[in-house]
């Protein structure tokens, strides 16, 4: 199904996920969906790798965290930060690398105190490759690290490329 995109969150300097000068980084761009969920768009490459051509499944796990992590800012005027308390991966094919894949993540739960989701990694033709559920404690930025969005390069940037409806 084809669904609009609604925004596009900010990326950084240099986290692993979305850093967009980490030479080992992903490089991921986040789309928000006007069905609510967050769509991170990626292309693995041969760094990411565990076994030959397959995604490391820590990484696998990691994008999973990163966009249903992401996927509260929707819901919220104020930027809102999770930090994760648990993480479940269920890997259901491998995942290839040089092929670009997309991360699905929406908000299943939210208390004043926490909120959880689930997601999943789809491959190239539409297959689940793994899904995740995550629950996080909101949390201030400052709670969590010392950031300085300016230092971090925390932005939106827009490319040529950006979609303006994302295939799910």
């Amino acid at each position: 199904m084809l669904h609009q995109v609604t925004g596009k969150q900010q990326n950084s300097k240099m986290c692993l996920v979305c850093g967009l000068k980490n030479p080992f980084g992903l490089k991921g761009s986040f789309y928000e969906l006007e069905n609510k969920e967050l769509v991170c768009i990626f292309t693995p490459s041969e760094m990411h790798q565990s076994y030959p051509g397959r995604l490391h499944g820590g990484i696998t796990t990691a994008l999973l965290d990163e966009t249903i992590g992401r996927a509260i800012m929707i819901q919220y005027e104020e930027m809102m930060w999770g930090v994760t308390v648990e993480f479940t991966t269920k890997f259901k094919k491998p995942v290839p690398i040089d092929q670009e894949l997309r991360v699905v993540g929406r908000i299943t739960s939210d208390t004043s105190r926490f909120f959880e989701g689930t997601g999943e990694i789809l491959l190239p033709d539409g297959d689940v490759a793994a899904t995740g559920y995550g629950k996080y404690v909101k949390m201030p930025l400052e709670k969590i690290a010392d950031f300085d969005a300016t230092g971090q390069e925390w932005k939106i940037v827009h490319t040529e490329g950006d979609p303006k409806a994302i295939e799910l």
